[in-house]
């Protein structure tokens, strides 16, 4: 289901024109990766999931999205599991550690919520690339947030920026590799 949803996104985000990517040549060809994006609006992750594509992402979304059974169902069938941002337990990091170790995707908003100001990121992505020892590839979205700025047709954007490779397991080297990305982010 999550491919033909994706290219039926795909070709409806095309209607409302092309978004210009930068440094694909930054993702992994395979092998399991985070990857930790701005979010500034639900637009970003559609947008995210299509430049992705054939490449399936396991998306980190909130509890609140799960509610209700539809929903929950159809999010589970897009690659989504929730997390609670308020009380965050081992499942926060036993789910995408489990898909890491399958060799997936895992997408990590890193701020913990929409919002179009520089936020401090949260240690999650970077506790989880940690643990699983794979690369956080850094991207940063500017364009549409909602279906108004679709409809007017505002430029989208999404840069990718070089993998961070996590080599030291250290909980100080996790704030230094937090700086890191926090530092790429910023200078993409």
């Amino acid at each position: 289901m999550y491919q033909f949803i994706g290219n039926l996104v795909k070709a409806l985000l095309r209607c409302f024109g092309k978004i210009q990517v930068e440094n694909k040549h930054y993702l992994p060809q395979s092998g399991p990766y985070v990857i930790a994006c701005t979010h500034t609006g639900w637009v970003d992750i559609l947008y995210l999931g299509v430049t992705l594509l054939p490449t399936p992402i396991h998306y980190m979304a909130k509890k609140e999205l799960f509610q209700t059974k539809f929903i929950a169902w159809f999010l589970g069938k897009l690659n989504a599991f929730p997390v609670d941002r308020a009380n965050p337990g081992p499942s926060v990091l036993k789910i995408p550690h489990r898909l890491l170790a399958k060799g997936e995707v895992v997408g990590i908003f890193p701020t913990g919520t929409r919002t179009t100001e520089q936020m401090a990121l949260k240690q999650g992505a970077i506790t989880i690339a940690q643990r699983a020892k794979v690369p956080i590839i850094p991207a940063v979205y500017s364009g549409p947030n909602n279906f108004r700025d679709l409809l007017s047709r505002k430029k989208a954007k999404l840069v990718f920026g070089e993998p961070i490779m996590i080599t030291d397991t250290t909980k100080e080297a996790r704030d230094i590799y937090n700086r890191m990305l926090e530092e790429k982010m910023k200078a993409l």
